[in-house]
């Protein structure tokens, strides 16, 4: 089973069986738009507050994530999940009711990639019949979080990215999905001294360049092994530093890569600069977009990395820089 120095082929490939997404009006309005299951118009989701306006996406996408793999929250052995916020308090309040064994998990915007891994590598080694992997963001809760109370009305550099309010959560198991999970590359931690935390793409690029390497490396394939290789929200200034750091390294993959922080936003229509970002960017765009592609048959094989910067508002403010991390899940279709 394992493969290389990171990564780990799956003897029994877990199926996807079942994929829910709830987003924000911004994200609705957006290229993705139609595909998503629900769009919420309020941004506090009949909510008190911004928290509980992203555990209220967690409660749906993982109810919506359930009914569309036909099956309850009984039937999940474990729940792989997390968040942007400090604690997890997303993740914990809005996922209690479930019932369901929780491992709580924080991987900054890479969450999704870590989830799905984690869950995945449980169904394959026997350890569940059926996990879930779910992650969510929302700019409201981010902002306040990491950057500036929403009333200040700060100014937004053209390298910032827009956080994206949204939830995607997939329910893995042996079945008869349309597309599986052939195997993963753990990424590790890359820090080459990137301090701005309003260009995250260029602090996470290092990390999905190096990802992308060793996974080539582990498999002994090459670039063209994919139809695509997805990142998770680089942005465009964050995109253009993956593939120059990929061509120092021989590869090119002009035409060949997809981020999902540019897929999720009209640059010409919606003022989101570099594109978006949260760990529910490149959740919900794997439950839309990249699982429409696959199953439909337009693309055979895939490369999804989510990408995180590993910053918090203490590091940020003590002049610390910005480590990048990046995990790597290789979807097939079935």
């Amino acid at each position: 089973m394992m493969q290389g120095k990171a990564s780990i082929r799956f003897q029994n490939p877990p199926h996807i069986l079942g994929a829910g997404s709830v987003v924000g009006e911004k994200e609705g309005q957006g290229p993705l738009g139609p595909l998503f299951d629900e769009v919420e118009a309020d941004p506090m989701c009949g909510q008190d507050n911004w928290e509980a306006a992203e555990s209220y996406l967690q409660t749906r996408a993982a109810q919506l994530a359930l009914q569309n793999a036909g099956c309850t929250s009984g039937d999940i052995r474990y729940l792989f999940a997390g968040d942007l916020l400090g604690q997890l308090i997303a993740t914990s309040f809005g996922l209690k009711n479930l019932e369901i064994p929780l491992f709580g998990l924080y991987g900054a915007c890479s969450t999704m990639g870590e989830a799905l891994s984690l869950a995945a590598m449980a169904v394959d080694g026997g350890y569940a019949e059926k996990t879930m992997a779910l992650a969510s963001s929302h700019f409201a809760s981010a902002e306040k979080q990491f950057r500036f109370p929403l009333a200040y009305g700060n100014q937004r550099p053209y390298s910032a990215t827009w956080t994206v309010t949204g939830c995607g959560a997939v329910v893995l198991g042996r079945g008869c999905g349309k597309v599986r999970i052939a195997g993963i590359t753990t990424g590790k931690i890359v820090d080459l001294g990137v301090k701005d935390s309003m260009n995250m793409g260029a602090a996470m690029a290092p990390a999905a360049a190096d990802l992308v390497m060793q996974n080539l490396i582990d498999f002994d394939v090459t670039p063209e092994y994919y139809d695509k290789v997805i990142t998770g929200d680089l942005g465009t200034i964050g995109q253009r530093a993956l593939l120059d750091l990929l061509k120092e390294e021989g590869v090119n993959l002009e035409g060949d890569h997809m981020d999902c922080g540019i897929e999720i936003f009209d640059p010409e229509t919606q003022d989101t600069h570099a594109g978006g970002s949260g760990c529910g960017c490149s959740a919900v765009t794997l439950c839309t977009k990249i699982l429409r592609e696959l199953t439909q048959g337009h693309w055979r094989r895939v490369l999804f990395i989510p990408t995180g910067a590993l910053l918090s508002q203490t590091s940020f403010n003590e002049g610390q820089t910005i480590p990048g991390i990046a995990h790597g899940v290789i979807l097939e279709r079935v």
